[in-house]
């Protein structure tokens, strides 16, 4: 597995998040309303993947859930698009881009993470728990200007809990 330093792994967010599309117009963060910073606590239903059976460099797979908040109510659905562009025997390196679709607006972000699993897809069974941090790159409507951080936690191979923090978009 190739190591790469924190310039190339930038570089290629840049790219993920450009290619996905989720790039913020150059007067969407200047012309949102001020904010408070606030925590969104959800949990993800796994509906939808194309995971392959064998992680390849350059092969693109997506992984969609259903969204809840913490009263059980559908609040809408996450849309991860990933892209490896490094696969080991020891797990990869995911490029990825994230649309949270709610029914107050859309937030999107993106991340690179080293993915702890082996080459081959996680098992329904006796999964590990892991986690990531994806950084917001924007986001429409009640999330206009959206500044923050994204942390998906995977407990089993079907559902999430993700923690959006949003920080004060004045600052």
């Amino acid at each position: 597995m190739t190591n790469m330093d924190r310039r190339g792994v930038l570089r290629l967010t840049s790219a993920a998040t450009i290619a996905g599309g989720l790039v913020v117009g150059a007067g969407g963060a200047a012309h949102a309303a001020p904010r408070a910073a606030r925590r969104i606590t959800l949990t993800g239903r796994r509906t939808g993947a194309n995971i392959p059976e064998v992680l390849t460099v350059g092969v693109p797979y997506f992984v969609r859930y259903d969204l809840s908040d913490e009263q059980g109510d559908s609040v809408g659905t996450e849309n991860a698009h990933c892209l490896p562009v490094v696969v080991g025997l020891d797990g990869s390196s995911v490029l990825a881009t994230l649309v949270l679709s709610l029914d107050d607006g859309l937030i999107t972000a993106a991340t690179a993470f080293q993915r702890p699993l082996p080459a081959v897809t996680e098992s329904p069974v006796n999964a590990q728990p892991w986690s990531h941090v994806f950084a917001v790159t924007g986001g429409t409507e009640a999330y206009e200007g959206a500044v923050g951080s994204i942390t998906i936690d995977h407990l089993t191979r079907d559902e999430d809990v993700l923690t959006i923090d949003l920080a004060d978009a004045s600052l």
